[in-house]
């Protein structure tokens, strides 16, 4: 008799996860906290995200993680510190964030993440936008160049919710910060739904969603947005506050993420939840965000 000859299971259209705690280690509570909520991608820290020391993590953890994460099929993407702000106007605050991005990223490939994320940071000091911008240029173009290895992964700038003397909230701010970067290979975006919202995109409006993906494509490029981060928003659109609130709970509702999942700009692009609630704020937020993407790649 021949062998039969089973076809590969066809990947999720949008793997959907959330951000996972791993205060006693990536593999001791990411992969069980995961598993819980049923998350088909994950978003871990890999520093203290609100200091500035850095650590060499643990091999034996890391091995476990990657390990499993690859068995799974389970995408991993890294946050990197709150803190970093590379368009600072304090010499200290630019060097640390320099080397706590440095560090991020190199944890990034240790664990096989596809993605580090990382704030657009803001123009401190009453400098300008175009001097802080040549600043980001300056410390984080280097970066970029380090990263030569196929399993390195992208840098992706996730515009804030345009508080203060925000660098990049809306969409078309991205313009001249990717100009900044040249539009390096390894440069891609996180979208965040609820600073996108409170930046001003009214994504609950008639093709909100759609209209903010496509104008983010014509800016950026296809295939630049790689990751993401879905919540609602507690305040309206515009409001300029980051508030998240949980899936269908704001003023966003539940129905755009469906319109932003079916978006050709946003095909196969995974989803990561930063809503509150623990557990079962985060199992109840996978699970409605899964019914929306629709039952033909559901897993």
């Amino acid at each position: 008799m021949g062998c039969v000859n089973t076809p590969p299971t066809p990947p999720v259209r949008n793997p959907i996860g959330g951000h996972v705690p791993v205060s006693r280690g990536l593999a001791a509570d990411g992969i069980s906290y995961a598993r819980r909520i049923r998350a088909e991608v994950v978003q871990v820290f890999v520093a203290n995200p609100r200091a500035w020391t850095t650590g060499p993590g643990n091999p034996r953890q890391d091995e476990e993680f990657r390990s499993v994460c690859a068995a799974e099929e389970i995408p991993t993407f890294v946050h990197a510190p709150y803190l970093i702000n590379l368009g600072s106007h304090s010499t200290d605050t630019v060097d640390k964030s320099v080397c706590s991005l440095r560090h991020s990223l190199r944890r990034g490939r240790e664990i096989g993440a596809r993605g580090v994320v990382v704030h657009t940071g803001s123009a401190t000091g009453g400098r300008s936008r175009e001097t802080a911008l040549a600043q980001v240029r300056e410390k984080t173009l280097p970066l970029l160049e380090e990263l030569t290895h196929p399993e390195d992964p992208w840098l992706l700038l996730e515009p804030t919710a345009g508080q203060g003397f925000s660098l990049c909230s809306q969409v078309a701010d991205l313009e001249p910060y990717f100009a900044a970067l040249e539009h390096h290979p390894r440069l891609g975006v996180c979208l965040d739904t609820c600073h996108v919202f409170a930046a001003g995109h009214d994504l609950a409006a008639p093709r909100g969603a759609e209209d903010t993906l496509e104008e983010l494509e014509r800016i950026v490029g296809r295939g630049r947005l790689r990751l993401l981060h879905a919540n609602d928003s507690r305040d309206v659109a515009g409001a300029r506050k980051d508030r998240h609130a949980n899936i269908g709970a704001g003023h966003i509702g539940a129905e755009p993420f469906g319109r932003l999942m079916a978006h050709p700009a946003a095909r196969e692009v995974p989803l990561v939840i930063e809503t509150p609630g623990g557990v079962e704020g985060h199992s109840r937020d996978i699970a409605r965000l899964k019914e929306l993407r629709g039952p033909d790649s559901a897993r």
